[in-house]
């Protein structure tokens, strides 16, 4: 077809093609990526979410990196050794510079440690990170000790998920002064440009980033919540990348010639939470049939709690609801990962076993619940509820759901205002502890367990064994340990496991995106492919 007879959209195509094939090295463009996570905050301590993460990780380095696989790859520390059972010893990068151009130093470092369980306003932070802390030891410029009070063979995987800020910009600075852009300055491969909430973020390359040079002189991110509207931004060009393809769109975008998939299993758990806040009867949105307050909490009764799980189809969810988007579990890590248990498998399916636990907890004719999700954060996060709703309703626990954007039902969960609610956790350390002292872990500020257990459950056992495997240096005897604690957790029902999720990515043909485990979304990981010889 000769080229004038192109349609505008069509021109945008081709030239876009002809740029990937004719640029000579060092010329560079613009990437343009939509996100399914609105961001809440360029603090990059403010939020621990997955989403928050990445984008600022494009801004800030952390000591620490992880691969694709969620493996420990050196980042800003080129190395690390436990030089005592109590002390880890850390070198930095020699050369690595903020975006103003003054060094990073292991006072830097120093000063991230005591910022992050400090962070105004945050709604759960990275503490737990650095609890287990209880000296920084700069030793020279490059070099850094970070002391514990016993053995903690996981603080490298902890401290990847912080990203280091500098003293001189970063003293006094708050939340604010992040999303102004006049403390987000960083050593990362991106220099920030703006930040608009609810709207996106620009950054804008670092020619002087110690990492390999990126071809993308300018990565605008979108947030686009909505997945039709997702989905058709890449259809139509408008973006180059979107995350989180929606399971029903994902056939027909595999089936579009001009878009190419990159997808892989991943380790984000999509799981219900009850409340454990309460003794007695007054749990947000739970009743008796007749609309009366209940004399107790019905979910501190384990039996319940077991009923509410066999009642749940999950092959169903993951097949019609996610559309082969999602696999069924009873725990939170895939086949193969590190302190995954062989002998937890999928909750079997018999909702005559729960009417009869219900029964014998003393509930024959049910109760109503309300159960809580957000509707814009995970790949079908309310249509998954709406039929876990279904389920629960067909054994006499009457369901009705709350739907909320992500942006309320964040700050709504750390105040305990839902009975039952839906949840997501993504384990990017690649094992068990990471969810166990989290999630389920004790709700403890000084101690930095369980600041997302917004639901406040609590199994004394559980944290005992969580932390006996933690304080393990050898790495089977941890791993025999964690399986047991996940065999614990799940013989309890602390949380109601559904599914994990396949992390999908939908890119225009002439991009390569390497899948990642832990569903980031990052620039660096966005390439051309390669020109035909």
């Amino acid at each position: 077809m000769p080229y004038a007879f192109l349609s505008p959209r069509a021109e945008r195509v081709v030239v876009a093609a002809l740029f990937l094939v004719l640029a000579p090295a060092g010329l560079t463009q613009t990437l343009t990526v939509g996100l399914a996570n609105p961001v809440n905050s360029a603090d990059p301590h403010f939020s621990n979410t997955t989403s928050n993460f990445a984008l600022t990780g494009h801004v800030f380095d952390a000591l620490v990196g992880r691969d694709a696989q969620a493996r420990l790859i050196p980042a800003l520390a080129e190395s690390w050794t436990a030089v005592e059972p109590t002390v880890w010893e850390f070198r930095l990068r020699p050369n690595v510079t903020w975006h103003d151009g003054r060094p990073l130093t292991a006072d830097d470092i120093a000063f991230t440690i005591q910022r992050v369980p400090n962070v105004q306003g945050s709604p759960g932070g990275f503490s737990g990170a650095v609890r287990s802390i209880t000296r920084v030891e700069v030793v020279d410029a490059l070099t850094i000790r970070l002391h514990s009070a016993r053995p903690n063979p996981l603080l490298p995987n902890d401290i990847a998920s912080v990203q280091v800020i500098s003293r001189h910009v970063g003293t006094d600075a708050n939340p604010a002064d992040y999303n102004s852009g006049r403390a987000s300055i960083g050593t990362g491969p991106y220099r920030f440009v703006s930040y608009r909430p609810g709207e996106g973020a620009v950054f804008a390359r670092n020619d002087a980033w110690w990492g390999p040079a990126q071809p993308w002189a300018r990565v605008n991110f979108r947030f686009l919540p909505n997945d039709g509207s997702r989905s058709a931004a890449v259809l139509a060009g408008d973006v180059d990348l979107i995350d989180q393809v929606p399971g029903a769109d994902l056939p027909r975008l595999r089936r579009e010639p001009r878009l190419t998939i990159a997808e892989t299993t991943g380790v984000r758990l999509i799981y219900l939470q009850a409340d454990f806040s309460r003794q007695g009867g007054d749990v947000p949105g739970v009743t008796d049939n007749n609309g009366e307050r209940l004399p107790r909490n019905p979910f501190q009764d384990v039996r319940v709690r077991r009923a509410l799980s066999i009642a749940i189809d999950r092959r169903a969810l993951a097949d019609r609801i996610m559309h082969g988007a999602a696999i069924p579990t009873g725990q939170w890590l895939p086949e193969g990962s590190y302190s995954h248990n062989p002998d937890v498998g999928v909750p079997a399916f018999d909702p005559a076993e729960a009417r009869r636990l219900l029964a014998e907890a003393g509930y024959p004719q049910g109760f109503r619940v309300t159960l809580s999700t957000p509707n814009d954060r995970y790949p079908g996060d309310l249509s998954t509820s709406q039929a876990v709703a279904q389920f629960w309703t067909r054994i006499g626990v009457r369901t009705q759901i709350e739907s909320l954007p992500w942006s309320s039902y964040v700050t709504r969960g750390p105040r305990q205002e839902f009975g039952f609610r839906l949840g997501g956790w993504g384990s990017s350390t690649g094992e068990a502890s990471y969810l166990l002292r989290n999630v389920v872990g004790t709700y403890d500020r000084a101690r930095g367990w369980g600041s997302p257990n917004f639901s406040r459950y609590s199994n004394p056992r559980l944290d005992a064994l969580t932390e006996r495997a933690i304080t393990t240096i050898d790495d089977a005897e941890r791993e025999e340990l964690l399986r047991q604690a996940v065999k614990l957790e799940t013989d309890d029902v602390g949380i109601v496991p559904l599914f994990l999720l396949r992390n999908a990515w939908a890119l225009q043909r002439g991009l390569r995106y390497e899948a990642r485990s832990d569903e980031q979304t990052l620039a660096t990981s966005v390439s051309p492919e390669p020109s035909a010889p």
